[in-house]
């Protein structure tokens, strides 16, 4: 599969659906094998239920993005701004809240596609910088921000259902 072929565009409300199926199965995807099915259900229920995501699409402050290729949803990137970052609430700060592509099309550049347009959209906003948190039991997407420049800073509590997890704090200087 050649990059030129993957499209990025904007989700809307119209979309709410599509959302919801591409976020429950890569997340499912990503951490089913690591999490109990109880705790992967409670957080998939809240997470993405279609009260939720109509709240987080129409946040002026959030915006989600799909990769496509072929016509196919294969990821997804969320990133946010202001009030809306999950922990930081800079203003002079995006927050990359989620980049998640299925499996298939991993190492196929899907990620990177979604990375650069999180960038882009950070340096036409000029901000000072780009943060984001990751599992640390995430290695590979660790590997892919370390690889992208990301630098770690901190460390936060994050509730998978039940479970207390601990996120990765990193984040990129762009100023």
């Amino acid at each position: 599969m050649q990059l030129q072929e993957m499209k990025i565009r904007k989700i809307t409300l119209n979309d709410i659906q599509e959302l919801k199926k591409i976020g429950i199965y890569t997340f499912t995807e990503t951490f089913s094998s690591q999490n109990s099915k109880e705790d992967m259900t409670q957080y998939l229920e809240s997470q993405f239920s279609i009260e939720n995501l109509k709240t987080q699409l129409t946040d002026p402050n959030s915006d989600f993005f799909f990769v496509e290729h072929d016509g196919k949803t294969i990821g997804y990137l969320k990133i946010n701004l202001g009030a809306a970052q999950t922990d930081i609430k800079d203003e002079n700060a995006l927050e990359i809240e989620r980049i998640y592509v299925i499996k298939a099309y991993q190492g196929q550049k899907t990620g990177q596609k979604l990375f650069n347009k999180a960038l882009e959209i950070a340096e036409k906003l000029n901000v000072d910088f780009v943060w984001l948190g990751v599992w640390e039991k995430n290695f590979k997407a660790i590997q892919f921000y370390k690889k992208n420049g990301f630098i770690e800073f901190n460390r936060h509590s994050f509730k998978l259902g039940n479970d207390l997890q601990t996120d990765i704090m990193m984040k990129l200087n762009l100023s």
